[in-house]
């Protein structure tokens, strides 16, 4: 009934409900660290880098020859990678992971997606890794960040979870928040001026064929609630360099944990 409700409001103030939406997707929700991730952080050499209006959280785990970048999802934070980091730090790596804008330790602001993905391409300018890992959003940033600097490149790569198309992204908040396709499309209009971007080309599969990646492995549960395993599915067919790996008894967030994950990312990137 509540839905129902919501949906009606929306159709007859459009405009209201397109700023809510706006607002949502610019204002990332903070979650409690847990207990091992906040260990793992509390390990880490800790600096600041300002960017743009924000002071993001840097963590350096390690000194080994080979460097690797993390980048987390939305919503997200570098002690998402906790079991990761620790396999890790037993194959001699230098280990470099953040905290997004307005996300974990990092300044608080409004922020948005390409903000996160135009930080990713300056770390990676910056520390010239030779392997990344993401997830879930933190794969968008990656893969994008990639495509449009085809310059910077990277001999491995992991997404645990990779989404493909924008306009998807945002017909999947609208379905959420409970709103008509009216608001999509006035929220879209809305995106597209602000950024001057139009959002049918922002699709990874598309941007992953013009990335400098030697080799990506692809990560996903076929029971994933949060983001169906078709998402992968389409960037792999589409990107010559991705093979993808479906796994099963995990989940959206437990795959950054569990054993058999661990073992294939560790097996793809030092053999």
């Amino acid at each position: 009934m509540k839905r129902k409700i919501i949906w009606l409001f929306a159709y007859i103030f459009p405009n209201f409900f397109v700023d809510k939406a706006f607002a949502y997707l610019v204002s990332p929700m903070q979650f409690k660290i847990r207990p091992h991730e906040k260990d793992i952080l509390s390990k880490a050499e800790k600096s600041r880098l300002m960017f743009n209006d924000f002071e993001i959280q840097m963590y350096q785990w390690g000194k080994g020859k080979k460097k690797i970048l993390l980048v987390h999802g939305w919503e997200g934070n570098a002690g998402n990678f906790a079991y990761i980091i620790e396999r890790l730090l037993q194959e001699d790596y230098t280990i470099i992971a953040f905290d997004g804008p307005s996300h974990g330790a990092s300044s608080k602001g409004k922020t948005s997606s390409f903000e996160f993905t135009e930080l990713v391409a300056t770390l990676i300018q910056k520390h010239e890794p030779s392997q990344l890992i993401s997830h879930s959003f933190g794969s968008v940033a990656s893969i994008i960040a990639l495509g449009k600097n085809p310059a910077l490149k990277i001999e491995r790569y992991v997404g645990i979870t990779v989404p493909n198309k924008f306009r998807e992204r945002l017909e999947e908040i609208a379905n959420y928040l409970g709103l008509p396709y009216i608001v999509v499309s006035r929220l879209i209009t809305k995106i597209e001026s602000e950024h001057d971007i139009k959002v049918d080309e922002i699709n990874v599969e598309d941007y992953a064929q013009k990335s400098s990646v030697e080799k990506a492995l692809l990560l996903h549960d076929v029971n994933d609630r949060v983001l169906p395993v078709e998402k992968s599915r389409e960037v792999a067919n589409k990107w010559p360099a991705a093979r993808l790996v479906e796994i099963t008894g995990t989940g959206h967030y437990k795959i950054l944990g569990t054993q058999k994950v661990l073992n294939e990312i560790v097996t793809f990137l030092c053999h």
